[in-house]
C-alpha cells in the first residue's frame, strides 16, 4: 500500500476525507447517535448500551476526538464526551453541498 499524498488535494478535500474516515465505522455512528439522542455529555454509559468492550469504546472515542467531532472534559477518573458543535456544523457545511450534487439522469451508468 502506497503513502497517501494528501498534499495533492486541497484543504476541503482533505477535511471531508478525514471526517469521512472518522465516521466510517458503525460503532462511531452509534456513539454519536447516542450522544445526540441524549442531548448531553456522555460519561462511560456506552459499554452497556453498545455491548462493546471499554477498550474498544475508548478507541472509537479517541478517533472521534482526534478529528474534533467530540470534545471531552476530565472529571476525576472519568472523561465525559460531548459533540463539538463548531465541528459538527463544519461537517454539515462540507457534506451538504458535496452530497447535494446529484448526477443528471442521463449520465448514470
Amino acid at each position: 500500500m502506497g503513502i497517501t499524498k494528501t498534499e495533492l488535494f486541497n484543504k476541503r478535500q482533505n477535511k471531508i476525507a478525514s471526517y469521512a474516515k472518522a465516521l466510517g465505522h458503525p460503532a462511531r455512528i452509534a456513539i454519536l447517535e447516542s450522544i445526540l439522542k441524549r442531548k448531553a455529555c456522555i460519561c462511560g454509559d456506552l459499554v452497556d448500551e453498545l455491548g462493546l468492550a471499554q477498550a474498544t469504546i475508548s478507541q472509537h472515542l479517541k478517533a472521534l476526538k482526534d478529528v474534533g467531532i467530540l470534545q471531552g472534559t476530565i472529571d476525576g477518573p472519568s472523561i465525559c464526551y460531548c459533540i463539538n458543535k463548531k465541528t459538527w456544523e463544519e461537517i454539515g457545511g462540507y457534506f451538504a453541498p458535496f452530497l447535494s450534487q446529484i448526477p443528471e439522469s442521463g449520465n448514470s451508468c
